[in-house]
Formats: C-alpha cells, sequence, structure tokens
C-alpha cells in the first residue's frame, strides 16, 4: 500500500485528543499555535493536531508529543480575547508524525495518513457492540452529567471504530487512555480497549457513589444527633435539670479540695471549658474525667505517723524475725519524725536473694508507722506513661502508676513500695527507670508533674521503700538516689526460727488444723533445711511444711489418729526421698585438694579445688565451667607462685617442665568470682611439693601477684556453709575480720578463724609440715628436676 505523507502545521494539544468523524471546540493561547493556525488558514485550512506526553510542557519538542494525531479541517476561529481564541475542527483521519522539521514560529511536520485495518463482521463485532451499550447504560446511571440524548447516539452507532471514537471522545476521560484508543488501528481491538476503560470507570464511580453516600449519611447523622442533643437540652431545662448543677458540684467540690493556687486556677479553667461545651460531646467527656481524678488526688491529706520507737519495734519483731539492719533503718527514720515532723520521706532499697522477706517487710513497716500503704509491681514495666501517664487528649488516657497509688492510698504520706525495681525494662516507648529519677528524688519530687494531671503533686512526705534482687541492672543515677539495705540469706537457725514463729501456725490456719494436732519437732525442721530445700529465704520451706499439714489432715481423716508428731526419723514417710545432701568435708588430709567457700543465691556452698601436676610442657588447664573471672584468678595465683618459688622451695622453671591442671568438681554448674583466689594458690603449691592440705581448713579470699589477701563477700552464708560440712578452720582475710560480728552466733562459736593478710600466711596454717625426703620424693614422682641444697632448705623454713 503506497504511504501518503504530508507536511503540516502541528497544534500540539494539552490534555485533549481529537477524534476522526467527530468535532471539537478548543481554546488557543500559545503563540507558537496561533501561528499554527495563520499558517493553516492561509492554505487549505488543514492542521495535524497532536496531544503532550506532558500537560504543563510550554515549548514541546518532538519527545513531548505523542506519535500518532489526528489530520483535522479547521471550520471556524471565534476571537475570545486579545491573547485567545476558540477553534472549531473536525476530524479528518488519523496519521503519525515522521519527523518535527520545524519548531518556531510554530510546529510543523512531516505527517504519514493511517489508515484503519479491515475487519470483518460478526458474532465477535456483535458481542463488542453490546458490550459497550450495556457498560456505557451502567456508566450512564452512575454519572449523572451524561443525558439520555448521549445514550441514543451510542446505541445508534454500529460500525466498532466510529462507536470506540464517539466514546473515547465523549466521556471524561484520561489523555493517556483517549491515546490508547486512537493510536489502535483495528476497529475492534479499539472497541476492545474502551469496553476495558468503560469497565474500570465504572468500578472507580461506584466506589465514588458509595463513599459520597456514606459521608452523606454520616453528615445526616450529625446534624440529626446535633438537633436531638439540642431538644433534650431544651427538655432538661423544662424539667429543671440543667447542667448547671452538675458546674455548681464540680466547683464546690474544687473548693472544699484545699488544692494549691495553681491546682485550683487549673481545674477551674477546665471547669469554665466544660459549661462552654455542647450536651453530649467528647470533649465534655475528656474534661469531666479530668477533673474526677484530679479531685479524686488526697490533697493536703496526710496521716499521722505513729511517734513511737518501742511500739513500732514491737510490731516489727511481731511479723519477722531478724532483718536487724532494716528494722533499725525504719526504726531510726521513725525516731528522727518524732523529733522532727516535717522531716522529707525517706528512700530505702532492699536488696536480697528471693524469698528473705523483702516485700513482707515493707509491708510491715507501713503498719509500724501507722501509714497507708500503696504498692507498685514494676517487674516487666517497659514503657515510660506507666511511670508518667499519658496525656489526656489521648483516647482512654489514664494517669501513671505514682499518681494512682496516691489515689489509692489516700493521703499525700503512704508508704510506697516499688517492688521489683531491678526488672525495669526500656524499648521504644522510653524508659521507665528514667522517669523515676524524678520521683525518687527528694530535692526534685515535691513538684512531681504526671502527664495527664498536668499539675505539680507534692511526693516529698512519701516514703519510698524499693525492692530488688541484685544491682546490676539497676541504673546507677537511679541507684545513687536510694539507701541500699543488703538483705543476706537466713542462716539454719533463723529458718527454724522463722518456720516455729510464722511458717507452722500460718499453715495451720490455713489447713484448718490445730497446734496440738500436728507438732514438728526441731530437728525435723533442720532435716527439711538441709535435705529438702536449698533456698536464700524460707519459700520452699513453707510448701513442704504445708505438704506436711496436708499428709496430717489425710491421717486425721481417714484414720482415728488424734495429734501426730514428726520427728527427724518419721520425716522421709511424709517428704520422701531427700532432694540434697550435705557438702561434706573429707576426712583425710590430701595432696592438691584444698576446701573454698563459695557464695549463691541460695546461701553459702563448699567447693573444693583440685589441682594436679604432671611433667609436661608447662600448659595450665582450666576446667570446671568457670567464668572469666575465676579463669583470671587461676592465672594470678600462678604467677604469685612463680614470683616467691625460691622461698617456696619449687623448682624455677615448673611453669616450663610441668602441665598444672585446676579443676572445679560439679562442671555443669557456672562458676565465677575472684575469692577463690587463696584456695587455688594453696592446692598449686601442694600440688608442686607434695605437702598435703588440711582437710579441717576452709579458705576464702581474693589473691594478687604480689601475694596480698583482698576482700571478699558473702562471709555470712559462706561460714554458715562451712559449719554445716564439718569444717573446723575458715581463714579469711583480714579485712574480713570486722564482718564476724554479723554471723550467725552458733557458727561464731564452733569454728576457729584466722584473718590472713598475705598467702604466706594461708600456706603456714592450710599445709601440713612434711620433711625433705617426702618432698624430694614427690617432685622426683610428678617428672621435677632434684632440688637443690637451697632449695631444700628454703622449703624446709616452710
Amino acid at each position: 500500500m503506497e504511504r501518503i505523507t504530508m507536511n503540516i502545521p502541528l497544534l500540539a494539544l494539552r490534555g485533549i485528543t481529537v477524534f476522526p468523524g467527530l468535532t471539537a471546540s478548543l481554546d488557543i493561547e500559545r503563540e507558537i499555535s496561533m501561528y499554527a493556525l495563520d499558517r493553516a488558514m492561509e492554505n487549505d485550512r488543514r492542521i495535524f493536531l497532536v496531544t503532550q506526553r506532558e500537560i504543563s510542557t510550554q515549548q514541546p519538542a518532538e519527545a513531548d508529543l505523542y506519535r500518532v494525531g489526528t489530520l483535522c479541517r479547521i471550520l471556524q476561529i471565534i476571537k475570545t480575547s486579545d491573547n485567545s481564541v476558540r477553534v472549531i475542527v473536525e476530524g479528518e483521519q488519523r496519521a503519525r508524525v515522521r519527523r518535527l522539521w520545524q519548531t518556531h514560529p510554530f510546529l510543523q511536520a512531516n505527517a504519514e495518513l493511517l489508515e484503519e485495518e479491515p475487519y470483518r463482521a460478526g458474532a465477535k463485532a456483535e458481542a463488542l457492540l453490546r458490550q459497550t451499550y450495556s457498560l456505557f447504560g451502567e456508566y450512564q446511571e452512575l454519572a449523572t452529567h451524561l443525558s439520555d440524548e448521549m445514550l441514543s447516539a451510542v446505541l445508534d452507532q454500529k460500525d466498532p471504530g466510529r462507536l470506540a471514537d464517539f466514546v473515547g471522545q465523549n466521556l471524561p476521560l484520561r489523555h493517556v487512555d483517549r491515546q490508547r484508543i486512537l493510536e489502535e488501528l483495528h476497529p475492534l481491538h479499539r472497541l476492545q480497549i474502551v469496553n476495558e476503560i468503560l469497565a474500570r470507570e465504572v468500578d472507580v464511580i461506584s466506589m465514588e457513589v458509595r463513599l459520597e453516600n456514606e459521608v452523606r449519611e454520616r453528615v445526616s447523622r450529625i446534624q440529626k444527633n446535633a438537633i436531638l442533643r439540642e431538644q433534650v437540652k431544651v427538655l432538661r431545662q423544662e424539667l429543671g435539670e440543667d447542667d448547671d448543677e452538675e458546674l455548681a458540684e464540680y466547683a464546690e467540690r474544687i473548693r472544699k479540695a484545699k488544692l494549691p493556687e495553681e491546682a485550683e486556677k487549673k481545674l477551674l479553667k477546665e471547669l469554665d471549658r466544660l459549661g462552654k461545651q455542647p450536651y453530649g460531646s467528647a470533649e465534655a467527656s475528656v474534661i469531666r474525667n479530668y477533673l474526677d481524678v484530679c479531685l479524686e488526688i488526697p490533697w493536703g491529706k496526710t496521716t499521722r505517723d505513729r511517734a513511737d520507737v518501742q511500739s513500732a519495734g514491737r510490731i516489727l519483731d511481731r511479723d519477722h524475725y531478724g532483718l536487724d539492719k532494716v528494722k533499725e533503718q525504719i526504726l531510726e527514720y521513725i525516731a528522727v519524725r518524732q523529733i522532727h515532723p516535717g522531716a522529707k520521706g525517706k528512700i530505702l532499697c532492699l536488696v536480697g536473694p528471693p524469698g528473705v522477706g523483702k516485700t513482707s517487710i515493707a509491708l510491715s513497716v507501713a503498719e509500724a508507722m501507722h501509714r497507708k500503704l500503696a504498692r507498685l509491681s514494676l517487674g516487666g514495666v517497659r514503657d515510660e506513661a506507666d511511670i508518667r501517664g499519658h496525656r489526656k487528649t489521648y483516647i482512654g488516657a489514664m494517669p501513671g502508676r505514682i499518681v494512682e497509688a496516691l489515689i489509692r492510698g489516700g493521703s499525700m504520706n503512704p508508704l510506697m513500695v516499688l517492688d521489683e525495681i531491678d526488672k525495669l525494662g526500656a524499648d521504644s516507648r522510653g524508659d521507665p527507670a528514667a522517669a523515676l529519677l524524678e520521683v525518687l528524688d527528694g530535692e526534685q519530687n515535691s513538684s512531681f508533674r504526671d502527664h495527664f494531671v498536668e499539675l505539680p503533686v507534692d511526693l516529698s512526705q512519701v516514703m519510698f521503700i524499693t525492692t530488688a534482687n541484685t544491682l546490676d541492672t539497676v541504673p546507677r543515677p537511679l541507684l545513687d538516689r536510694m539507701e541500699v539495705v543488703q538483705l543476706t540469706s537466713y542462716t539454719d537457725e533463723e529458718k527454724v526460727e522463722i518456720a516455729k514463729r510464722h511458717l507452722i501456725p500460718k499453715q495451720l490456719r490455713e489447713h484448718g488444723l490445730k497446734r496440738r494436732q500436728l507438732h514438728i519437732a526441731d530437728e525435723a525442721l533442720r532435716l527439711i533445711i538441709r535435705r529438702y530445700t536449698r533456698e536464700s529465704g524460707v519459700r520452699i520451706l513453707e510448701r513442704q511444711i504445708g505438704k506436711l499439714c496436708r499428709k496430717a489432715a489425710i491421717s486425721f481423716v481417714t484414720t482415728d489418729v488424734k495429734a501426730i508428731t514428726i520427728t527427724e526419723k518419721t520425716l522421709h514417710s511424709y517428704l520422701g526421698v531427700q532432694k540434697y545432701n550435705d557438702d561434706l568435708r573429707r576426712e583425710q588430709d590430701e595432696i592438691g585438694v584444698v576446701n573454698g567457700l563459695a557464695w549463691t543465691e541460695v546461701g553459702g556452698e563448699l567447693l573444693e579445688v583440685e589441682v594436679n601436676a604432671v611433667e609436661g610442657s608447662g600448659k595450665l588447664e582450666l576446667t570446671g565451667n568457670l567464668g572469666t573471672v575465676m579463669q583470671e584468678s587461676c592465672k594470678a595465683a600462678l604467677s604469685c607462685l612463680r614470683s616467691r618459688w625460691e622461698a617456696l622451695g619449687i623448682p624455677c622453671d615448673f611453669y616450663k617442665t610441668m602441665d598444672i591442671h585446676v579443676h572445679f568438681p560439679e562442671g555443669a554448674v557456672p562458676k565465677d568470682g575472684p575469692s577463690a583466689g587463696i584456695a587455688i594458690a594453696t592446692a598449686m603449691l601442694s600440688a608442686l611439693t607434695g605437702r598435703k592440705v588440711r582437710a579441717s581448713v576452709a579458705m576464702t579470699g581474693e589473691v594478687t601477684l604480689r601475694g596480698r589477701v583482698l576482700p571478699i563477700g558473702g562471709l555470712k552464708e559462706k561460714t554458715m556453709a562451712a559449719y554445716r560440712s564439718g569444717v573446723k578452720t575458715v581463714i579469711l582475710p583480714r579485712d574480713n575480720a570486722k564482718d564476724l560480728e554479723e554471723i550467725d552466733t552458733v557458727v561464731f562459736r564452733a569454728l576457729r578463724f584466722i584473718p590472713v593478710d598475705s598467702v604466706d600466711a594461708v600456706f603456714a596454717a592450710a599445709l601440713v609440715p612434711e620433711d625433705r625426703r617426702r618432698a624430694v620424693e614427690h617432685l622426683a614422682a610428678v617428672g621435677a628436676p632434684e632440688l637443690t641444697g637451697r632449695e631444700v632448705r628454703l622449703g624446709d623454713q616452710l
């Protein structure tokens, strides 16, 4: 087929597409478009209309134009203003831009005329026509701007190509969709594109109509509610139920609350806002909730502290056995309050293992001081808003736990227990520990501001008692604001007394038994503590006593037994097989084995240290699941021995010719800490020299490279472990000698204590003296070189 081309003025359209066989009206303003019209009128009135790709382009180039446009004839030009005209054109034929060869003063292109592709009329064409009629009918029902004449014109079209062009030009479609229709030369394919676009437009308009109906219904409902509210308001006024009564009630409550000046002004301002709110508005509900919360705070209300120190002491002794340090702190504070009633609140932090009575002693303090109690459990709290509250503008906003505790306590000077402060967490919502810095600071908490209340709340009269199992997870700035009181594990004797005074009576009451029906001997209690529990507190002990009560109840119900006495011999039949064994010391003195003392969360334990020295290449093997600090202690002990080889009578090159293996039994249990330093050094020296270690001696202390013995912690629990294990002598750092005043009296009388400040004193007390011949035989047996005379003499001096 011969291609027909021509050079013709080009008019770039913005957002408009003209189709062949149809008339269109265009408003022209751009200068290049005016010149193109002038040139077309000078010739044969023909002009090439091509749509721009981007509407915002002012000076289009060839790349800014679509390739396919419409060759049109100008029918009429009407001047609408000095700078614009309206031109009416009629589309004649599709054409393609081959080249834009002129851009100034107007666009002129070389265009190729396009002919429609032939098609065969048949069932497919008829189906497409019917589909178009149906879709256009649906569109016309939804789109109110289309008239019935437009639908009739569509139904009159029988040619698929003409119908597609007619729909494409007369519907408000995107210029991209119109260009798709224009560029398709096959009539059936073109009509199929139109049907796809119509189906999409029907879905979009259906969604628009539905959204519009929903908005209209919502607006109508709001207007209806507003009218009903006004009617209800008028009726309430007619019935004498005006809102003024509610406002007057709030005003009276504010006046009687004896609020600080700032708080009173704030609440009166909120009350004024409430009076201006329409009936039933959401803002009015927020203001009412805010006023109710603020007025529930016990502004100015305090309880009178108990001024009798002796009476408070009797209450503390009645509820708890031991815990002398805590009781002493509380009684000191009560004495200060007796002398100076205006003293600020105290902030204590009770730190100790689980079950030793931290929370219960805090609850007893409230009774002893005659204060209201407010307890907060902080375990797992991760949101700062839990402490400071939420802004009242949020839905469901509420005050923080501090203000809520004041409301529960009913006074401005309650005893507030912050339980499990070491379990606080932090995430993207904030750090609650940071929010507590102001609460627990005696210099700042007199004007604590909750986010919900937005008023200064005086916490200076509150007595805070926090509890924690460890201080490792408590931030240092927070710890600096509290007075820390350490609660150590209970000794066996303390547990016996607690069981007799508190646990047994409590369990008897809970199980409905009388004291004469069940008697537990002291020796049976000690056996329960040693063999059926292993804890720092008394929780498991209480459960075991409860189990005995249940066993006794079964006997009372099923037999004729009237009273039961549980002794050490009959305990097995009630509690079954013993769960734990005492860490009994070995009976024979051995080489390379030393009794160390360890502290655990459930009390003290005897921890043996074993050392083997064998011929090798100088390796140091450490086994027993040791932590980093304990591994460093082993290395420090070895270096200490190397630096004192002459005084200790060991070969100077033992670290090259012998392998030393240090092992701590019970390898599945993690162990760490520096307090086994002198035990490790003693075991190494024993293994190297062949001197036995006394089995009746246990020791604890950190060793340095220079042989100094440094202080350790947990002495009370460690000495109890030594006592239980049958140890007779305990070697401890001299700096810990002052701590012997705090250990159990029975333990203090049963053990012999040797304070030391250097490893020389440790070796002298722990090692059994050996003659020269035995030492030489031992070193020869482990593969060490024969001792020189000087070394033997020095060894004999040990």
